[in-house]
């Protein structure tokens, strides 16, 4: 008892009735740029955590080992 092809283009057209074409145009650009913001977020985010563990700095909510650091000194 899935959806069918029928029963989606109905959903569809009712869709379109009641929200119209320009609105589902503005939505659609808002959720692609939503999503590339994210993704540009997350890209960024991976670059920033790669740096600070290189100069071996601690990251906000990261737990350190101390007893580590005091061997190496």
């Amino acid at each position: 008892m899935g959806l069918s092809i029928p029963h989606l283009l109905v959903v569809l057209v009712i869709v379109l009735l009641v929200f119209g074409t320009r609105r589902l145009k503005n939505v659609g650009s808002d959720i692609g740029e939503a999503i590339k913001g994210f993704r540009n977020a997350m890209k960024e985010g991976e670059d920033g955590k790669s740096t600070s563990h290189q100069e071996g700095e601690v990251l906000e909510g990261e737990v350190s080992d101390k007893t580590k650091e005091k061997d190496q000194a």
